[in-house]
């Protein structure tokens, strides 16, 4: 990563990352009852909480509303998590003046085209590898794991080992 990328990741306070297709794999299961599920990355999990004790603020939106991502949210300790967005850039701009992160403490993980405006309003803009190639080539870094396959992960140690050189 290049020394301007470094800097952008060693200053972000706020991390706010898309569910469905970053999160997890995308995919939507249902079961006979109708029940959706979804599967996490165990990795990214951990990252996550690591992220929060380092003092990271996490927080989580989808577009989609799905009790197992409330569930996922709570077991992980994070309160900001958001869902049924119609546009998440507006959540990104309450969260980074909650927070007092602004712009350049801002950073979004994101994989689809709803994903772009939100990714437009934050300071380093991050795609999972297997992004729709219009958020690849918006975000500001691309990462080598796909979406639900440590992404959220490797995005994670990005910024923590940025922040503590």
């Amino acid at each position: 990563m290049n020394q301007d990328l470094n800097n952008r990741a060693a200053g972000i306070r706020l991390i706010i990352i898309d569910v469905d297709g970053v999160l997890t794999d995308g995919k939507i299961y249902l079961d006979h009852q109708g029940e959706e599920l979804k599967s996490f990355h165990i990795r990214d999990g951990s990252a996550l909480i690591r992220a929060r004790k380092e003092g990271v603020k996490v927080a989580l939106v989808s577009g989609r509303k799905s009790d197992s991502v409330v569930r996922r949210a709570r077991e992980l300790g994070i309160t900001d998590c958001y869902q049924g967005l119609a546009d998440k850039a507006l959540v990104v701009e309450d969260l980074m003046a909650r927070y007092s992160c602004g712009k350049e403490g801002t950073a979004y993980l994101g994989d689809d085209i709803p994903d772009l405006p939100a990714m437009r309003k934050v300071g380093f803009s991050i795609a999972v590898a297997d992004a729709h190639p219009d958020v690849l080539a918006a975000a500001d870094y691309r990462t080598g794991n796909r979406g639900g396959s440590g992404a959220v992960m490797e995005t994670i140690e990005l910024i923590l080992r940025a922040r503590k050189r």
